[in-house]
């Protein structure tokens, strides 16, 4: 099956390069696509993408709040978000990241980017702009106020896991890079995630560095 794609952008010739860029992939399909941050998160409900591109600066409701009202707490089966935007500001991506989103990129990365970024969210990965991604581990890396501690403690092999995911490893790294099957990643993975009550890669990822785990 391919990967189905909604798409929300005020501008219309953006959301046309996008829809080329996305159909002419062999396993992607554009599902939908909308003008302004609400009619997004209606389509997304009743669409169901597997992954949602979203602008920032949209009319109604803005693609930070949209990205928040499809993958807060308590929501089921939550598409992927991958914010494409002009802006770079740190609080956009901070809140982007922080609202779920598991991609963030800027609309001059080029289509073979926005490519990447699609799968990497589908195959629930995280891809963020080279430009901005040193900023933003250097942003964690500064001494924050203490996380929350994990409802359980993690073991010594989800630890290291989690350290590889905060330095940016795909599952397929992980594997090799521990000697253990894809799955078993997977399963890790699985059990950080409802130990931490993280919803994304990214939320694991600033957990380590605010936790001093990467220090």
């Amino acid at each position: 099956m391919p990967i189905r794609v909604l798409i929300a952008d005020d501008q219309e010739m953006v959301r046309t390069g996008f829809r080329m860029i996305v159909d002419s992939q062999p396993d992607m399909e554009v599902v939908g696509d909308a003008a302004d941050g609400a009619a997004a998160v209606e389509l997304a409900r009743r669409l169901r993408p597997d992954v949602c591109l979203f602008d920032v600066r949209m009319p109604v409701m803005d693609g930070l709040e949209a990205t928040r009202a499809l993958t807060g707490p308590g929501v089921p089966d939550p598409p992927r978000i991958v914010i494409v935007t002009t802006f770079d500001l740190d609080e956009y991506v901070y809140g982007a990241l922080r609202g779920g989103a598991v991609g963030f990129l800027l609309k001059d990365g080029g289509p073979a980017l926005l490519v990447e970024a699609v799968r990497a969210a589908a195959n629930g990965e995280s891809l963020v702009s080279p430009s901005i991604t040193v900023r933003l581990l250097e942003h964690l890396a500064r001494p924050p106020a203490a996380p929350a501690p994990p409802h359980e403690p993690l073991t010594d092999r989800e630890l290291e896991v989690v350290r590889l995911v905060a330095r940016g490893r795909t599952n397929e790294e992980i594997a090799a890079e521990l000697y253990v099957a894809l799955s078993t990643v997977k399963t890790h993975l699985g059990s950080v995630h409802r130990k931490l009550a993280t919803r994304n890669r990214v939320e694991t990822a600033a957990w380590a560095w605010e936790s001093g785990l990467m220090t």
